[in-house]
């Protein structure tokens, strides 16, 4: 059994100013701030390779956007699925995105509907927005799960293998647990991010790339799943299985696979080169 380390959720504390804080910047926030760092450095990379329709002006909007779906998306997801009692307890909760709290489910709606607003102000196709940032989240996801390790949340079923880490139960008692976060941390981030990644390096038809993100993303969830935890104030839905991940993520796998093969049985070009090679 591993020894969880304790990391304190806060990386810097500062003041209090003028009587006011003091200010704190949470490990969960800085993480965000990666993804979306990366994100905006992977895109700048693509919008200058040979053919790309994109500017770096575009990409710049396109982040902004974005990120605004994906915090207002995520939280608003997480309060509507996941968060009733934290809310109920004081509805003040719901600014609380340091504490974690965050919804993908809920991230990625607040990014389709940022990239279809995107789409209409840039007079782009919403597919090839779309598309573009199928690549993009990996990263991010990556960095989101390394911060719900550090602040100690979303574990797994006890386990006797020799990875687990020791986490209090009610009584006080080390209990090995799997460490669910770097699960998804691996799956949902690292892995999808390479496989989408290569994927789009080369030309590929009208939506492919997102029925692959969606694909990716919602097996490495339900796999992780089976070993993660439920929510204490939600439980299994049905059985001592089913839990809320599986039902939000079971319809992605289903979709992106559709998508997948419309978009190779149509074969579009996409719009995000403006030359493709044979």
């Amino acid at each position: 059994m591993l020894t969880y380390p304790n990391i304190n959720p806060v990386a810097v504390s500062v003041g209090p100013f003028f009587g006011v804080g003091p200010l704190r910047v949470h490990w969960y926030g800085i993480m965000y701030l990666i993804g979306f760092v990366a994100a905006w450095w992977l895109a700048r990379y693509r919008a200058r390779q040979p053919g790309s329709t994109w500017t770096a002006l575009d990409i710049d909007d396109l982040i902004f956007y974005s990120a605004i779906g994906v915090i207002v998306g995520g939280r608003v997801g997480w309060c509507v699925f996941y968060g009733h009692d934290v809310i109920a307890e004081n509805w003040l909760n719901v600014f609380h995105i340091w504490d974690g709290g965050m919804s993908f489910h809920g991230g990625i709606t607040g990014v389709v509907l940022a990239g279809i607003l995107f789409a209409r102000v840039k007079a782009k196709k919403i597919p090839d927005v779309l598309d573009f940032l199928a690549p993009l989240p990996g990263i991010g996801l990556m960095a989101g799960r390394f911060g719900n390790f550090i602040n100690g949340e979303l574990w797994g079923k006890p386990t006797d293998l020799p990875w687990g880490f020791g986490v209090p139960n009610a009584e006080g008692v080390l209990v090995a647990r799997h460490p669910s976060q770097l699960y998804e941390a691996g799956l949902e981030g690292l892995v999808l991010f390479l496989i989408v990644w290569w994927y789009t390096s080369t030309p590929r038809p009208r939506l492919a790339p997102t029925g692959l993100f969606l694909i990716l993303y919602g097996c490495g969830r339900f796999a992780v799943e089976w070993v993660r935890l439920p929510d204490a104030n939600i439980g299994y839905l049905a059985g001592s299985w089913l839990t809320m991940g599986m039902l939000l993520t079971t319809p992605m796998i289903f979709i992106g696979a559709i998508v997948m093969i419309y978009a190779y049985r149509r074969n579009q070009t996409s719009g995000n080169l403006s030359t493709l090679e044979a």
